[in-house]
């Protein structure tokens, strides 16, 4: 199989599981991110640490992007499950910000 029909089969997998949740091109590589809005590492980057009290992290995030709760929970399932990969990202980004 292909590596592009091995992408679609999991990306697509991956959509029946997260439904609000797409995978976009970038110069970076794919990346998934909310169906209408960020990516979701930056989602995540901006709901670890800080001062804001952790039971009110969601509710300042989806204000602050101006997205729905439902969203950014659904950013939040899908970092659930494939941790790894987001937390590469952000560190990715880290990285660069630091270096550049």
């Amino acid at each position: 199989m292909s590596a592009y029909a091995e992408r679609l089969i999991d990306e697509g997998l991956r959509r029946r599981d997260h439904p609000l949740i797409v995978f976009r091109d970038g110069p970076t590589g794919r990346r998934a991110a909310l169906v209408s809005g960020p990516d979701v590492w930056q989602i995540v980057d901006g709901l670890i640490g800080g001062d804001v009290p952790e039971s009110e992290r969601v509710p300042r995030a989806a204000e602050l992007l101006n997205l729905p709760v439902s969203h950014v929970l659904a950013a939040l399932r899908y970092y659930a499950d494939h941790t790894d990969e987001i937390d590469q990202r952000i560190a990715a980004n880290d990285e660069a910000t630091a270096s550049g």
